[in-house]
């Protein structure tokens, strides 16, 4: 199982918006790299929401529902659906990921432009960790 972080501006489609509407087309992509992560992604992996340029947080968990399919606003692109599991306990900042000695070589960091990106096991439970929440959360 893989595991991903998708970023998101909260003021086009905060985690409240995509709880409520329990379920959302991750489209639009137009970078390569986070095009081929997003093609990468397979049913039930998951997938933290970060909240982009405003906040600078991972505000939950969600899961792939939907692998690859021809983005609808561009078919020369790729999205999926993405459903939300659960929210963290507590929003892990920007600056609580840069501080985590465990997080030193998350994409997050390396690569602060790319919009979808992939993330070890370990790294994912850690942020869950800080989040507030258990494996528990992941059943």
């Amino acid at each position: 199982m893989a595991y991903w972080l998708v970023k998101q501006e909260p003021s086009a489609f905060s985690w409240a918006d995509f709880s409520r509407d329990g379920k959302a087309i991750w489209d639009g992509v137009r970078n390569y790299q986070a095009r081929n992560n997003l093609a990468a992604m397979g049913k039930g992996e998951f997938v933290l929401f970060y909240h982009s340029v405003e906040g600078k947080e991972v505000m939950g968990i969600a899961k792939v529902a939907r692998t690859a399919f021809p983005d609808p606003t561009d078919e020369k692109w790729v999205a999926v659906e993405l459903k939300p599991v659960a929210p963290l306990k507590t929003p892990v900042k920007l600056e609580a990921i840069k501080a985590e000695p465990k997080l030193a070589n998350i994409a997050l960091l390396r690569q602060s432009r790319l919009s979808v990106m992939p993330l070890t096991e370990d790294e994912f439970m850690t942020l869950v960790r800080m989040g507030g929440l258990t494996e528990k959360a992941l059943k």
